[in-house]
């Protein structure tokens, strides 16, 4: 595939939030994997938490054994998890934080703070082949730290560059783009492959897009809620047109 090519990572979470909010088996986060899949994304990305307030352990069985795209499995460094994902040895495995009292993640992880704690975390996960990705602010520290534990991507969180572009405060949504742009151009120097995601919709996108460095997207909140007034293969499709505009400017 084209260097070039961005890829897009379509987060399902919130199709099982709507199941598990009344129960029941619909609307199936399976079957929206499968139609993404379709639409042209180029991985599927599913949040197993703790507390399995969206994805569950049944959810993560079916998507390993139906999906021909790569599955990018967001866990907590647990035990719990770790024991799940080496099970599964999905394509990617994406280190996030999580606490049990918030809507959802609402930062990044602290590797710095953890640096050897999170190394002996990873290493089993790449010894059985898993990519480990660390869901990171865009600040020095925190990607130097995860280069030094041995992580192979990290993720860049976008959610502070997005919360300000829709709350109008434009000067602090453009200097937190920069800072977006400045430390995937450090990361990559480091020989960190760059993906970016949380909180990108249709107005936010094309400015990470753009950026030579960042390698893939993952988009899920805005595209399942956009579902519901054009449906998700239309949905997928249009913000897989804005990022190739983009990425071809």
């Amino acid at each position: 595939m084209n260097d070039q090519h961005l890829r897009l990572g379509v987060n399902i979470d919130h199709v099982a939030t709507v199941r598990n909010a009344r129960g029941g088996e619909t609307p199936d986060p399976v079957r929206a994997a499968l139609l993404a899949e379709e639409a042209g994304a180029d991985g599927i990305t599913a949040h197993l938490r703790e507390d399995r307030r969206h994805i569950s352990d049944r959810d993560i069985d079916a998507l390993m054994e139906r999906l021909s795209v790569p599955l990018n499995f967001e866990m907590a460094a647990t035990e719990e998890m770790q024991a799940i994902a080496l099970r599964h040895t999905p394509h990617a495995v994406c280190i996030v934080p999580e606490k049990r009292e918030e809507r959802t993640t609402e930062g990044g992880l602290e590797v710095a703070r953890e640096e050897n704690l999170l190394a002996h975390f990873i290493a089993p996960l790449r010894d059985a082949g898993c990519r480990v990705s660390i869901f990171i602010a865009a600040d020095v520290a925190q990607i130097e730290a995860a280069h030094r534990i041995g992580a192979e991507v990290i993720e860049l969180h976008t959610g502070a560059y997005c919360d300000a572009h829709a709350e109008g405060r434009y000067d602090e949504r453009d200097a937190e783009l920069t800072r977006l742009g400045e430390m995937s151009t450090f990361a990559h120097e480091l020989g960190l492959e760059v993906h970016a995601g949380h909180g990108l919709t249709y107005d936010t996108v094309a400015p990470v897009a753009a950026f030579p460095e960042v390698r893939e997207l993952n988009i899920g909140h805005f595209l399942i809620g956009e579902a519901i007034f054009r449906g998700l293969s239309p949905a997928i499709a249009e913000m897989r047109r804005l990022m190739d505009d983009a990425r071809a400017q």
